[in-house]
């Protein structure tokens, strides 16, 4: 399967086809089709043979997917980046991946950036200069080529950017479109920002099935009457989000197969399953099929799946995350490099053409985490895993690497970040649990000399000054003082201990 060669199939076939929904903003595969011909005409004639990527700066906005595939059309692969993103990391960003060309949806966020900045409200008038323009495949992202590239949090401060080529994505759309049950001209939702690699999940089944993307925006989650009357409708049939934002749905009253009668299919991916939200969604949603995926950023997307029936809820703890797609392979290793036992613990290993090609512009951290197995690219994810007939089953982090409500985070940046702050002498950022997933950072801090009179207010302006540094999902939510952080015997402190307190 060749992504663009699947997509401009329905761009000739059903022009007016709808393929994109964002409030009251349509989006057609005919107009996808000549408004990126027409972009990745301009990019040709700027740039050239240069194949660095491109950086798209937004959030739901219709012009990001026009964008994306303009970028791949022109043999460029793309950098999405959301608007919650702060200046700063953006900065990281844009001097690591060495791009010449930035997209954004608010460009005066770039006043002195030297790349070449191209707001949103230009595209209109540089489509106009190619009409009708139909791209030759010749020059577009192909095969090992890079086609997207999403940043990650970084233990040393800095994010890493997760090359994903072609055969990587091909691999992963195939694997949906032909194993899921998913049938063409289908709605998806997305309601993860674009920076977010969930959100593959239903942009590219979507667009190489026929179907319609219907776009939920961080202002409608924060918003439940909206929300509720975005999904209303929506007339959804697939449903890809994180279990989180399923468990916040569940709380709202009307969430159920009335407001939505055609969703046939959860699909979840990006953090643990919890068994009672399976459990909520199936009493909920009766007739629709619940899917639990697995696989970290670097092996595009999910790697494992398995559909949740009512005896497993009964019977396990702890869900299963699926079998492997039948390209790739699941290694479960000791710390020596040895395969465990069944259904021991270890460290999972991915395997297959879903992984991606390392982390760019740094080859110490890829040949760490990347290598060869039997001639295959392998990952090493460093995730606690177990096999059982074939079922892998998650069993947490080896590393102080987390995920919270489906975003990435390294525990250590977080704590490098509090701990530079003006009024933090000495800081532990320690994550909080709600049942088996992950729930809210907790910051225990050393307070350096301030004038604050409350705790409250020292508080926040340490949140403010992390936030300058890191996107608001990675700010602790609570911060507690104490005059010295405990020590282990080997010098480092004593987070055990400090979680044992928090946790009472």
């Amino acid at each position: 399967m060749n992504i663009l060669r699947q997509i401009e199939r329905w761009a000739d076939q059903t022009p007016d086809q709808v393929c994109y929904v964002w409030r009251q903003e349509r989006l057609t595969y005919g107009e996808l089709k000549q408004k990126s011909d027409a972009l990745s005409c301009w990019i040709d004639e700027v740039f050239g043979s240069d194949r660095a990527p491109i950086l798209i700066h937004g959030h739901m906005h219709p012009n990001m997917i026009v964008l994306f595939l303009a970028c791949i059309k022109s043999g460029h692969a793309y950098i999405p980046v959301d608007l919650s993103v702060p200046a700063d990391r953006i900065s990281m960003i844009l001097e690591d991946s060495a791009t010449q060309l930035v997209f954004s949806e608010r460009p005066m966020l770039f006043p002195e950036c030297t790349q070449k900045v191209v707001g949103f409200d230009q595209l209109n008038n540089m489509i106009a200069k190619y009409p009708n323009q139909r791209v030759s495949d010749d020059r577009a992202v192909n095969g090992e080529d890079v086609l997207y590239i999403i940043y990650t949090s970084g233990s040393t401060g800095r994010p890493k950017g997760v090359q994903i080529p072609h055969e990587s994505l091909e691999s992963f759309v195939s694997w949906m479109n032909q194993d899921f049950g998913l049938e063409n001209r289908q709605t998806f939702m997305n309601q993860a920002p674009y920076s977010f690699d969930l959100s593959v999940m239903s942009l590219y089944p979507s667009l190489t099935m026929g179907g319609t993307l219907w776009a939920i925006d961080k202002d409608m989650i924060a918003q439940p009457a909206e929300l509720v009357e975005s999904l209303k409708k929506s007339d959804i049939n697939i449903w890809v989000s994180t279990p989180s934002f399923a468990e916040i749905c569940l709380m709202l009253p009307s969430f159920s197969q009335e407001i939505l009668p055609d969703l046939h299919t959860f699909l979840f991916c990006g953090e643990t399953l919890p068994v009672q939200v399976a459990e909520n969604l199936q009493n909920h949603f009766p007739n629709a099929a619940i899917v639990n995926t697995y696989g970290p950023t670097e092996s595009t997307v999910a790697v494992t799946s398995i559909q949740i029936k009512k005896d497993m809820l009964v019977n396990h703890l702890a869900l299963p995350v699926g079998r492997c797609k039948s390209d790739c392979r699941i290694l479960i290793l000791d710390s020596d490099g040895h395969s465990v036992p069944e259904g021991e613990k270890g460290e999972i290993v991915i395997c297959g053409p879903s992984v991606g090609k390392g982390y760019l512009n740094d080859p110490e951290k890829t040949n760490a985490a990347f290598g060869k197995v039997d001639g295959q690219r392998s990952y090493h994810t460093k995730d606690l895993g177990s096999l059982r007939n074939g079922l892998l089953y998650y069993h947490g982090r080896m590393d102080r690497q987390i995920k919270i409500h489906g975003f990435r985070m390294e525990l250590e940046e977080i704590e490098h970040v509090l701990s530079s702050c003006s009024y933090v002498k000495q800081a532990a950022v320690l994550p909080i649990k709600k049942g088996e997933t992950y729930d809210h950072l907790l910051g225990v801090v050393v307070a350096g000399t301030h004038s604050f009179e409350k705790s409250y207010q020292l508080s926040s302006a340490i949140r403010k000054e992390m936030s300058r540094y890191l996107p608001s999902y990675m700010l602790p939510r609570k911060f507690v003082y104490h005059a010295s952080l405990p020590m282990t015997t080997n010098g480092k402190v004593d987070r055990k201990a400090l979680l044992k307190e928090a946790v009472r």
